[in-house]
This record gives structure tokens, sequence and C-alpha cells, in this order.
């Protein structure tokens, strides 16, 4: 380590640096993993262009929020971070002001209540998560028992084979026939689908590496979502096809954003008639295609870049509408035989 003037960072026995200087009269520790970040940010603090940080006993519910979301916004992703400033701004209002002494369970689980009112199970969970994680860091002695508002279950219909077609037929020629193709037939999130650049396209391979996503000040690229959403997936002729034939006037495949990309799916839907989906919803009959043709989890699992096959149990773990109703069909006409067998004419001819 580069020798530092003073004060001079001391390691701790947890592994991280500290430095003390004097500020007003009163000596001010700074912490940091780093021992030349501790050291700058000591020698700021002395010289005044940084201001001390509060004590946590005078800290605010919000001020407390604020400071967890800052010191998580180099490891959590900018969608991440994004959406908890939302929940910051928007939601549990009532307790942002709130020093963190006078913080009650009765006052937090009135604050659920009057937000399970106007807004989702999920959303409720969202923001009490994230209060939750904030206490536990710099509050940790207060221990949240909240009751939470039950969590609904929300069907997800997957578009069946016929809307697929005709939505592939319509968007063929347009900027949406790769996004859809990329979608419905290699199981792509919109995020990665926005993060393909032109050198993923690896001989017969697709790599998915890197995706997009938007962030507080608008998209960012960054990593995959999970360690087993960077894969190479095998390219169908066809696809390989639609690509060659794209004007390569920039270095991503796709230059549509997701916002754009969920409009012309609405546009495209309605003037065929189409049921209203997410441009998600297309992924999911990717997953459900295979698993209707008897596809392994496992195969399916690393082709679509999940980390675990959860989701394919508890989400993709059913069939298109026309499925069920085919595979009802079977079932019915197994009943409907053994309704009409003579059981005694078989066994007197056994």
């Amino acid at each position: 380590m580069k020798k530092l003037t003073n004060p001079t960072p001391v390691k701790l026995p947890s592994g991280s640096w500290r430095c003390q200087v004097m500020v007003n009269g009163q000596r001010v520790s700074v912490v940091d993993e780093d021992p030349a970040v501790a050291h700058a940010k000591a020698l700021a603090l002395k010289a005044g262009l940084l201001q001390k940080e509060k004590p946590v006993q005078s800290m605010t519910v919000g001020e407390t929020i604020d400071r967890y979301i800052e010191s998580k916004d180099g490891v959590l992703s900018p969608a991440t971070i994004r959406g908890y400033k939302k929940i910051r701004k928007n939601d549990l209002q009532e307790l942002m002001g709130v020093k963190l002494p006078e913080l009650r369970q009765e006052r937090v689980q009135r604050a659920v209540n009057q937000m399970a009112k106007e807004k989702s199970p999920k959303s409720v969970r969202n923001a009490h998560g994230l209060l939750s994680a904030a206490l536990s860091m710099y509050y940790p002695d207060f221990v949240l028992r909240t009751t939470m508002p039950q969590k609904t279950h929300h069907e997800i219909e997957i578009p069946d084979m016929d809307e697929i077609s005709a939505l592939l037929q319509a968007s063929a020629g347009t900027k949406m026939e790769v996004p859809l193709l990329l979608a419905v037939w290699l199981g792509l999130r919109e995020s990665e689908i926005r993060g393909l650049t032109w050198d993923c396209i690896e001989g017969d391979y697709l790599h998915v590496k890197q995706a997009i996503v938007d962030g507080e000040n608008g998209p960012v690229l960054k990593g995959t979502k999970t360690y087993s959403g960077d894969r190479r997936i095998r390219l169908p002729e066809h696809i390989k096809e639609v690509l060659e034939k794209q004007p390569k006037t920039g270095r991503h495949i796709v230059t549509l954003s997701g916002h754009a990309m969920y409009n012309r799916l609405s546009r495209m839907s309605e003037k065929l008639g189409l049921p209203h989906r997410r441009f998600h919803d297309l992924r999911h009959t990717a997953a459900s295609v295979a698993m209707s043709l008897g596809v392994p989890n496992t195969y399916t699992q690393k082709r679509m870049g999940h980390a675990t096959d959860h989701m394919l149990k508890t989400v993709y773990l059913h069939t298109m509408r026309s499925k069920e109703d085919e595979y009802a069909d079977k079932i019915d006409k197994t009943y409907n035989d053994l309704l009409h067998t003579d059981l005694h004419t078989k066994k007197d001819g056994a």
C-alpha cells in the first residue's frame, strides 16, 4: 500500500480501514474498505468539503433509506436503484419524516395497511422490503414484524401459436421482426434484446452477454441479469437470414427502446384483433413451447438463462390454452372408453 500522510489509515479487525480527524473540536472517524478512500474522505471532512454523516439516532426513516440506496449504488443494477428511488419518493410517505428512535411497529403497520388499499400486494412488499433492508443496516435493534397483505394469484395467459403466427407475419420486414423472433423463438428478455450488439453473433450462435436497462438517467448497458444469463444459443437459419438483411447502421442490432417495443406490440395486436400482451409474455411462449414438446427442464433453463428451474416450475409449468383443450380431450376419451366398455363381456371372454 502506498504510504499516506496524516491522518494515517488504521486497519480494523473487520478488514476495513479507519481514518480519524478533528472537525470543530470533535474527533470524527471515517471507515472504508479502501484505505486511500478513507484517507481522502477524512481530508475532505477536515477541509469542510464533505459533510459529516448524521448520527443514526438523529436520522429520519427517509434519510436512512437515502443512505441505504447510496451505499448500494455501485453493486445493484441501475434499474433496481431507479426502483428504490421511486419507492422512496412515492410510498410509505407518512413514515419518511419519522426519526428512528420514534419509529414503532404499529406506525409501520398502519402505513402498510394504508398502502395496501391503494396498491398491489407486490408493491407493498417491495416498499416494506426496502424499509426493512435499510433498518437492518442502520438500526438493527428495530426488527419489523409487519403483517403483509396476501399475495394475489396472477394467472399468466400465454399467446397460442395462432396468435404468435399472426404477429410474426405482421412484423415481417418491420423493426419489430427481430425483437419478436428473438423473444418467442429464442426466449430472450427485452433487456437482452436491447443489449445485443453485432459482435454477439458468433458464427452459428448468438452470444447473450449484456443487457440494456433503464436507469435513473436513461438507458444503461450492463451485464446479464444472472451469471447463467450469459449464454450462447444456436441461431436458426431463418433468424440468421433475417439478421443478415438488417441495416448495420450502428453498434446495436435492435435500436428500439423498451417503451417503443411495448407500444408497437400493442398497436400491432389491436390492429390484428388480438389480446393485449406485455412484451415479456412472448418470452413465456418460448418456455411453454419447449415444455409442451417435452424438452427437459435443464435444457430450457439453460436456453432461457435462468439461474434455477424455479421459474419453470412455478410460472411456466402450464401449457398454452389450445394444448389444455387437447389434453382435456385425451382425459375425457379415456374415461368415456372406460364407461362404454362391457366389463362382464370382457371378463367372460378372457
